[in-house]
C-alpha cells in the first residue's frame, strides 16, 4: 500500500491488512494558542496518536489543551511553560517521536532545530523560517541528523490544488511556463489586531519589516506544479512594495483619527509583488495582499503550453479538448475526473481548513509512524519560506533581483519529483 493511500485510510479509521489501532506515534505539541489546539485536535483524531506533552507560556492555553487531550480518552500530558526555553525540556523526552509547532514566527526555526537535535521528526507551522540563516538551520540540522523537517503549508494538501497536480503530470497543460499565486486575505481586524483595535501577537512584524511576511499558502502548491527542487529551482527573486496606506485607514474608519495606529509608521507596503524566475526558464508571480479590505482569495493561475487552470474562475482552457475556441469551461468536473488519491481515501470527511489540515497531519504521521520521509520535506519547506527574507532585501536594494539559494546543494538536477505520487 502507498504512503498517499495508507494516509487515506488513517483517515477514515481503516487499514487494510492491519490492526484496527496502528503503531502509536507520540507527538508533542508546542505552541497550543487557536491553532496549536486545533491541530491537537486533529491529531486526536487519527488512530493511535498519543499526546503525552504539550508546551505554552500562556497558561490558559496549556490548561485547554489539556483538557482536550483528557477528553479524548488519553492522560493528562505533561504541561511545560514556566519560561520561552521550556520547550527544551519536552523535546528531550524520551517518550516523543514527533513535535509539533505552532508557535510565534520567530521560534518556529530554533524549535524545529532543537527538535530534530533531539531526534524528533519536526512538524513546524509557516513559515518555518524568516531568513535565509534559518532556511540553512534547517537544511543543516536535518541532513547532519538524518532527521525530517516538514513545514506544515496546508494549501499543498488542497483538493482542488493536488487534482490540478494529477492534471499537470498527465501533461494535459503541457510544458509549464507560468504560474500566478497570491496570499489575498485581509488579516488586519482579527490576526494583525483584534476586533477592539489592540496589537496582537504579528502586529510588531508590521512596524520592523517591509516583505512578504507569509509567501507560503501562495505557493505551497505551486513547487510541485512547477517540479520546483525536483528538476527545476528558484534563480533569482525581485520584489518591490506600495506604501502603506490600507492600515491607517482601517484605524480612521474604525476607531477615529486619534487612534494611535491612525497614524503610526509601519514599515510593511500594503501589497508585496515578487516575481521568481527558474534555473529552467519560468517565471512565478507572488502577490502579498493581507492589509487592504478584500475577501479571500488565493488567485493561482499555471500555465503551460497546452492550456491553463485559473482557480479565480474555477475553469480551464486546454487546447485539442476544450469545447470552445479561447473560451472556459468549468473545472469541477476535471476535479471529480481526476481527483487524488488522497481525497478519493476519505480526507474530504475531516475538519480543520476543509480537510487539508487532517490530511497534511495523517501524512505526516505516516511518516513518523514508518520512519520515512515526509511528504513536504525540508529542501521544499525553506524554498516556500526564503521568499520572507529575500524579498524583504530585495525591496530595501531599490527592487533589484538578488539570488535564492540552492538549498539542494545541486541535487535538484536529479531528484524526481516525491510530493503526491501514489505507488
Amino acid at each position: 500500500m502507498g504512503m498517499a493511500a495508507s494516509a487515506g485510510l488513517a483517515l477514515s479509521g481503516v487499514a487494510q491488512g492491519q490492526e484496527a489501532e496502528p503503531k502509536p506515534v507520540r507527538v508533542g505539541v508546542v505552541g497550543v494558542g487557536n491553532r496549536g489546539t486545533s491541530l491537537a485536535g486533529n491529531l486526536l483524531r487519527l488512530p493511535g496518536v498519543r499526546i503525552p506533552a504539550v508546551c505554552d507560556i500562556n497558561p490558559d492555553h496549556l490548561a485547554r489543551v489539556q483538557a482536550l487531550v483528557e477528553t479524548a480518552g488519553q492522560p493528562k500530558p505533561e504541561g511545560y511553560g514556566e519560561n520561552e526555553l521550556a520547550y527544551e525540556k519536552l523535546m528531550a523526552r524520551d517518550d516523543l517521536d514527533a513535535v509539533i509547532i505552532a508557535s510565534y514566527w520567530q521560534w518556529h526555526t530554533p524549535m524545529a532545530v532543537c527538535a530534530m537535535r533531539n531526534g524528533k521528526y519536526a512538524g513546524v507551522e509557516v513559515p518555518a523560517a524568516l531568513d535565509v540563516a534559518q532556511c540553512w538551520d534547517l537544511v543543516n540540522t536535518s541532513e547532519q541528523t538524518g532527521v525530517p523537517c516538514m513545514m506544515l503549508e496546508n494549501w499543498s494538501f488542497r483538493q482542488d490544488n493536488l487534482a490540478v497536480l494529477n492534471m499537470i503530470r498527465q501533461r494535459m497543460l503541457g510544458e509549464m511556463v507560468h504560474c500566478h499565486c497570491a496570499h489575498s486575505h485581509d488579516c488586519i481586524d482579527h490576526w494583525f489586531f483584534d476586533r477592539e483595535g489592540n496589537d496582537r501577537w504579528p502586529a510588531e512584524f508590521l512596524v520592523k519589516y517591509n516583505r512578504d511576511q507569509y509567501p507560503t499558502h501562495s505557493l505551497g502548491p505551486v513547487l510541485s506544479w512547477m517540479d520546483i527542487n525536483c528538476g527545476d529551482a528558484f534563480a533569482t527573486l525581485a520584489s518591490t512594495a506600495t506604501a502603506q496606506r490600507g492600515i491607517n485607514a482601517y484605524f480612521a474608519r474604525r476607531f477615529g483619527p486619534q487612534h494611535p495606529n491612525a497614524t503610526k509608521a509601519f514599515a510593511q507596503g500594503d501589497i508585496v509583488t515578487t516575481t521568481i524566475k527558474t534555473h529552467g526558464g519560468k517565471t512565478i508571480i507572488i502577490n502579498y495582499d493581507m492589509q487592504l479590505p478584500r475577501p479571500y482569495d488565493n488567485r493561482w493561475l499555471i500555465q503551460g503550453t497546452l492550456g491553463l487552470y485559473n482557480e479565480q474562475r474555477d475553469a480551464v482552457y486546454l487546447t485539442g479538448q476544450s469545447p470552445e475556441y479561447h473560451e472556459w469551461e468549468p473545472f469541477p468536473p476535471y476535479q471529480e475526473q481526476h481527483n487524488h488519491a488522497w481525497w478519493r481515501e476519505g480526507a474530504g470527511a475531516q475538519d480543520g481548513h476543509g480537510g487539508t489540515d487532517s490530511l497534511e497531519l495523517a501524512l505526516f504521521v505516516k511518516a513518523v509512524r514508518d520512519r520515512t520521509q515526509t511528504p513536504i520535506d525540508v529542501y521544499d519547506s525553506v524554498t516556500m519560506s526564503c521568499v520572507v527574507g529575500l524579498s524583504g532585501e530585495s525591496i530595501a536594494k531599490g527592487s533589484v533581483p538578488v539570488v535564492v539559494p540552492d538549498f539542494t546543494r545541486g541535487q535538484w538536477k536529479t531528484r524526481k519529483p516525491v510530493f503526491g505520487v501514489v505507488v
